[in-house]
Parts: structure tokens; sequence; C-alpha cells
């Protein structure tokens, strides 16, 4: 019988209210995405444990199988409906939950730095560092990297990254914040990102896709630790589905429960001989997130179906860090066996986006919608004491609250898009504006916490050095997609903002497409950036003690920064091109290589390092006092700078093919490979107030030789019956790094700001390995080992390992210090 005609038509404009939120520009809020054809994706769901997705309802099409990410409707880099990520004018990377799970990973960063070889992270971070997933993209600062829930700005961390190093200032997105079960997709733009989605999205932009489905129940249970130490514990408890509400209403929920403990690498203290000191570590982490997303036709005969959606997050937070170990000489009265203070974390991350978007307002789609997000972190130091107060009290407390920060940020986005035809030309025209306050926030700690040489292994935050700071920013862009034949695409885009604190910037992109045939093409962009500095960059100070040592980290607009040459921040300035080819010679075989360079003036970098007595002067500049006992030459002060302008070079590769070997009985088999090709050199280097050089050749590494000079990923994915197998290889290139001679050294060297040693960590091949069994139409169990051959980083000599114990580069980007981690998942879905 024909389908009645009101239920015809509901259904018709459901589906393209679907299509429209699945393609809709990034700047209209669309997020979902639409596979064709069949392969890899249906693997990704079988091994799984999900049934396929139904077709949802309005407002977000549901993922269908498809025979490689490079077959996936996108949203990011185009604001044209319908473009496949290898149909795209820059190249896109699209990375499917079913990638980030057999990474066999826990956390988001992770994930990508396994799934992606242009993505990177160190090896390891010192104290509450380690907890933020400050990726690097192309070798660049985290700050570099923009990125998108849903195509909308989210919020950076508060917990920024304060010792010396490559990422030194660093505070971005922490990725780690999303539940793993929230992510549908994630896709990845590296060029023209800057004058389409924000100004300071240098390195690229990170666009984060949520589930949308309005049924099923998926629940993943993981544990694993790592096998070689017999520590590091993890588990993780996820759990997402979906409802239907009204006529075509939709909730997912999505939340998560992780915990992992310390991961302790054995360290021998040259002070006592023994293996005591834990700093070698990372950290105690518990962390429990949510994940909400919504839409619903509000008024479903006004301008084509105007409809109501959005997203809401919230994470908290617990973390324990190991610091360096205190001698029992230190303070016997209280430790007569010695102490190793624990820098603590309680954080707290919430954001909410709430929109309203229309298909056909005078013939444009409209999207209006707010965003707001916000991150509190409370570090504290617990096991440990004030050594000063108890010399003048006889009393120290062991607890101290040491300094409150908070970032924020709400963002008004209103954005129009339009398709349609200038002759024989297809045409796509986006334009809008948005409005965004930034605001950044330091409380001072307690007063035992940095009194009189403050608290044993992070000292608080002084009064004087606590306030609040906040700036607008006001930005409108045009985008300009032509193709004036089918073969040939043009797409032009041009961005103004405006900083409230400092100024105005345009910034503009040209990317060109032409296809040969329907299986070559050639592509390039060129494009400009700015990256005004964050508010932390500008006004974050702080203490750190170590156990015969110490570094402040000054605000670079305090008078003692400026006592040791520092200047006002300035923003960075970026020019951006890139041209590649895109091949399919044979059937299921895609083929692309992109080439890059990326010229990035007046780059911020940690400067200005002082030793000794400048140090001294300009930490008590700031009003703290030290404790005594420490070594002068191991007292260290530095702040941000315009330090330099770098020159990154890079190719690009990446092939995926799929494999169908069913009509022999063995299965399918999806291959792919990526590589990444690297290179940043300094093309001029800043001089300060002094005339001296921003950075010396130490800081140098840490900009140019820090990252991997290449990173080779190869991936095979085979399915068998209910059985599936993944096993990947990622070969790391070189690091370099200008060590400092710590406390083994010979006396000359020790500390020395003039000194180093050229270590090498090099190459060095990962396998990792999971078996999965599809037991039922529901179950799904699988067992896997990253790192199956227990690979670590070289072993710094012990001159240059600060009291013996910390063996380790932290300014390395290569192979994590926990070495092989084994681990069992098991997925149940409805």
């Amino acid at each position: 019988m024909p389908e009645p005609i009101s239920k015809r038509s509901r259904r018709k404009a459901a589906t393209l209210r679907a299509l429209l939120a699945a393609t809709t520009p990034l700047a209209l809020g669309g997020s979902v995405v639409v596979m064709a054809s069949s392969g890899a994706m249906a693997a990704d769901i079988a091994s799984s444990g999900a049934t396929p997705a139904k077709p949802g309802k309005a407002g977000r099409a549901e993922a269908k199988p498809a025979a490689s990410s490079q077959e996936q409707v996108i949203v990011t880099g185009t604001r044209s409906l319908g473009t496949k990520a290898r149909d795209s004018t820059s190249p896109i990377d699209v990375i499917t939950s079913g990638t980030l799970r057999r990474t066999g990973q826990a956390n988001l960063a992770d994930a990508l730095v396994r799934a992606n070889p242009s993505v990177n992270q160190k090896a390891y971070g010192n104290d509450t560092a380690a907890l933020v997933s400050a990726i690097r993209l192309r070798g660049l600062n985290p700050n570099d990297v923009l990125v998108l829930i849903d195509g909308k700005r989210r919020h950076q961390t508060s917990n920024i990254t304060a010792d010396s190093g490559p990422e030194q200032g660093a505070t971005p997105v922490d990725l780690n914040a999303i539940p793993a079960g929230a992510i549908d997709h994630i896709e990845i733009l590296r060029d023209g990102a800057a004058a389409q989605y924000g100004s300071d999205a240098i390195a690229g932009v990170v666009n984060i896709i949520l589930k949308k489905t309005d049924h099923g129940d998926n629940a993943t249970a993981y544990t694993g630790a790592n096998a070689y130490n017999g520590d590091g514990w993890q588990y993780q408890l996820d759990n997402d589905g979906g409802l239907s509400f009204g006529q075509d209403g939709y909730l997912h929920l999505s939340g998560q429960i992780y915990h992992a403990d310390h991961s302790v690498q054995p360290e021998i203290d040259v002070r006592t001989g023994k293996d005591d000191n834990h700093v070698l570590s990372t950290p105690e982490e518990t962390r429990e997130s949510l994940a909400l997303t919504f839409g619903s036709t509000l008024l479903p005969d006004l301008f084509g179906g105007v409809e109501g959606y959005g997203n809401v997050t919230y994470m908290h937070r617990h973390t324990e860090a190991y610091e360096n170990y205190r001698l029992p000489s230190s303070l016997p009265a209280l430790y007569p066996w010695g102490y190793s203070p624990l820098e603590t974390n309680e954080e707290n991350d919430f954001a909410s986006t709430i929109g309203v978007r229309a298909p056909d307002l005078a013939a444009f789609r409209v999207d209006l919608s707010t965003t707001y997000g916000q991150d509190e972190t409370a570090i504290g130091t617990k096991n440990s004491a004030n050594t000063g107060l108890y010399k003048l009290n006889g009393w120290s407390q062991t607890n101290f609250d040491a300094q409150n920060q908070t970032t924020a940020q709400w963002t008004n986005d209103l954005d129009f898009s339009r398709t349609y035809r200038l002759g024989n030309a297809r045409m796509n025209t986006a334009f809008g504006a948005a409005e965004r306050v930034d605001v950044y926030a330091l409380g001072a700690g307690d007063y035992g916490s940095y009194t009189l040489g403050g608290a044993q292994g992070f000292a608080g935050l002084l009064p004087a050095n606590a306030g609040r700071w906040t700036r607008d920013v006001w930005s409108a862009y045009l985008d300009q997609d032509i193709h004036p034949v089918r073969s040939w695409d043009i797409d032009v885009a041009g961005r103004f903002e405006h900083y409230t604190d400092f100024g105005n910037t345009w910034n503009g992109k040209i990317s060109t497409r032409y296809d040969f045939t329907p299986h070559f093409a050639v592509r390039g962009t060129i494009s400009t950036g700015t990256r005004a500095p964050t508010l932390a960059e500008e006004h974050y100070s702080s203490l750190n003690v170590s156990a015969n040592g110490a570094s402040g980290i000054l605000a670079s607009n305090s008078s003692a920064a400026r006592a040791i040459g520092a200047q006002s921040l300035n923003p960075e300035y970026s020019t951006n091109a890139s041209g590649g080819l895109v091949w399919t010679p044979i059937k299921n075989l895609t083929l692309t290589t992109d080439v890059y360079q990326i010229n990035i003036r007046d780059r911020i970098a940690a400067a200005g390092s002082v030793r000794g007595t400048s140090a001294l002067s300009a930490i008590a500049a700031t009003g703290a006092t030290l404790p005594s006992g420490l070594v002068p030459a191991n007292v260290s002060a530095d702040y941000l700078a315009n330090a330099a302008s770098t020159r990154t070079q890079g190719l690009d590769f990446n092939a995926s093919y799929f494999s169908d070997f069913r009509n022999r009985g063995w299965g399918t088999v999806t291959w792919t490979a990526g590589l990444d090709l690297n290179r940043t050199r300094i093309t001029h280097i800043n001089t300060n107030e002094q005339g001296a050089l921003f950075i010396n050749p130490q800081e140098v590494a840490y900009l140019t030789t820090a990252t991997p000079r290449s990173k080779l990923i190869l991936n095979a994915f085979w399915k068998i019956g209910t059985f599936d197998v993944n096993l990947r290889q990622t070969r790391y290139g070189q690091t370099t790094s200008l060590l400092t001679y710590e406390d083994q050294a010979p006396k000359a060297l020790q500390y020395s700001n003039t000194q180093w040693n050229e270590f090498k960590n090099t190459p060095r091949w990962l396998t990792d390995l999971e078996l999965g069994d599809q037991l039922s139409a529901r179950w799904h169990v699988a067992v896997g080992a990253n790192n199956i051959f227990n690979i670590r980083p070289r072993r710094e000599p012990l001159e240059n390992a600060y009291l013996g114990a910390q063996y380790y580069a932290a300014s390395s980007a290569q192979v994590p210090i926990t070495g092989g981690f084994y681990y069992g998942r098991v997925n149940l879905s409805f």
C-alpha cells in the first residue's frame, strides 16, 4: 500500500534535515558522518560488538559502512555539501571510532598519536603537565592547534605546562576530557584552517564529531597494566546510548570512569644508592566524564524546518604526581625516613553548546549558536612541608593549597551558507561572524604554601601574582567555493579578527584542486595565520622547588621578568603553503602525497633562561623566598617571549587499500600506511631588552629537534569470520636534545647555561597487536599488547640525569617511557 502523503512528507523533510546536519559546514554546526559502500567501517562496527546503526532522525544521519575513511562525507575544510574526504581541496584525515578503539589506548590523545603520523606528544610530562593531552601537529606547539567539538571552538585547559621544554606555556584543549564512547569520529585539517575557523589554527584543526543516535546502548570495560614494570594498572568503563522523544527528538548520553595507577620507572638515587626516588613516573589519575548531545525539530513549517541542537560535557579529575625524594636530613623531626612530596590536582571541566539552525532562510542555511566552556584546577601538595616555616616556628603543615587556575571561554556564532549556480559554475558562499570572551584567573595559595621558601615540591602562588584577566575577540569571515568546471575547484577564504588587547588581524587562504581524471588530481593551498598570545602565556607565574634547586617562571609583563630582558608578548604570524596529489591507480587503493612549508614569525617560546645570582634576584623581585640549602647554580628563571622565527618543511603520505578475500574464505583486510617527514629550522632569533639573544642553543633544540624527523605507521586490520586481528608497526624517527649537565657532572659543567651534551634518541620501532572475537551479535572481546617488545627511549648518561633518577629526555616527543602495556576489553551492545 502506498505510504500516506503526510507521513511521506514528514520522512522526506526528516531526510533533508539529516543530510543538512551531516554535511552542513562547520560554521553551521554540522557534525555527523555519512558513509558510502562497504568495507572497513563495517568491520569497525562488527569488531566493536555493535549492531549496525539504523538511519537516524532529523539532524543526525547515521554512519553506514564504507570502503575507507577516504569515502567519508566530511564537514571540515569545506562549506560545500556532500564533499568526500578523498575529494577535498585540502587534505583531510578521518579517524573512525573503530580505528581509535583498536589502538588499545584508553586516552584519546594517546590514541591519536598511534593513529596519525602527524600527531605526536612528549614521552612523559613532569608533575601535572603529564595530565594535559598536549598534542603537536607537524612538530608545532600545542597552542597552535585549534580543537572543535561538532564544529564549535573548544575551550583550553587551565593546567599549564610549567616546566622547561618545547611545550612550556602550553594550555591546549584537553582531549582526554571527552568520554571515548561519545566520539563518532575525528577529522583533522592542517592546511588553510586559520582563515576558515580561527586565526590561531596555525598548525591545523582537530574536529571531534560526537555521536547522535537516538537508540541502542554500548558498554565497554577495559583494563590493563605495564607488563614489564608490573605497575601502572588502568581500568576504564564506558557506556553510551540514545533515546528519542517527540516526533524526531533525540538524546545521546555517554559516560566514562577512568583510573590509572602510578607507573614508576626503576631509578637509583645517587644520594642514597637506593630505588627510593619515584619522580620518573606517570601520575595516579581518577577521572569521571559525561557527554550529552540532543536535538529536535522546533518549527517544522518555518524556514524548511528550524531545528534546535546542542551538547554538554563535564569532567572531574583527581591526580597525584611524585616529586623528587627528600632526604631524612631535610626535616628529620617530621620525616625521619625522608619523604616524596606529591603534587595534587582537583579539576572540573564543563562546556555547553546550544544552537538553532534552519536549512532554508531566504535560500541560506543558517546557524545561530552559543558555546560556553570552563576549566578549573586546584593545585596542591601533600606529604610535604615548609622547611623555612618549621625552622622559624617548630611547626609546618604537610598539605598545602598551592594555587587555583581558571580558564573560561564564551563564544557566540552566526553563520550563513548557500549553494547555487552562476552560469555553468557551481558556487558555495559562506559568511558569518563570532564574538568571543576569554577569561584567565590565578588564585593565590595558602600562607604556608608560599612564605619562607614555600612548600617542598611546588611553592604556592603569591597573592601579588594572582589576578583575573579578560579580553574580547570579534571576528568575521567570507568563504567562496567555486567550481568553474566540474573537474576544477577553487576555494578562497578571508577572515578578520579584532582582539581588544592586540588589535586587528587579517588572514586568508586560497586552495585549488584539479582532477585530470576520476583517478588522479592535484591540489594546493596558500594561507596565513595569526595567533595572539594566550592569557596564560602573558600572566602565568610559578615557582617549582626541587631537592637542591628551584626554577621560576616569570610573567612576561612583570617587572621581575623585565629585569632579565623580557618584553611584552606579540602575536605569532604564519604563512603556510602546501601542494600534493591524490591518486587512485586501482580499485580500493587510494594514495595521497602532500608537501608543506610553514613559516612562523615571532614564535612564542620559553626564553631568557638565567641561572645563579641573576635567577635568585629575579625570583626575589616577585616577592618569593627560596628555601635554604639550594645550590645557587641550580636555580633558574625564565619567561615566555617572541623568541624566534622558524620554518617547518615536510611531507605527508597516506595509503589505504581494502582486500576482499571472502570468496576464498579468508575474510577481509584493510591496509593503511601513513608517513610524516618533518624538519624545523630557525630562520631568525630575536633579541631582548638587553640586546642578548632570547634563546640559547638548548632552547633552539626544543623548537627544532625535539619532535621526530619522521614517523611511519603501518597498519593491517584482518576480519575473518567472527575473529579480527589488528597489527600495527610504528617507526619514530630520531630526536635530539641538548642536555644540561646535572649533579654528577664535573663541577665546571654542573648546571651550565652555555655547555650541553648533545643526546640523540635514535629511531625506534613499536609493535602493537590486538586479537578480537565477536562472540555473539552483542558481545565482542579483545586482548592486546601495545609495545609488545618493551621498547623505551634511550637512557641519558648519568652526568645528565638529575640525581641519577631522571634519565629520560623530557623534551623528546618519541616513544613513551612506560614500556609494554597489555590489556583486555569487552564490548556489549544492544
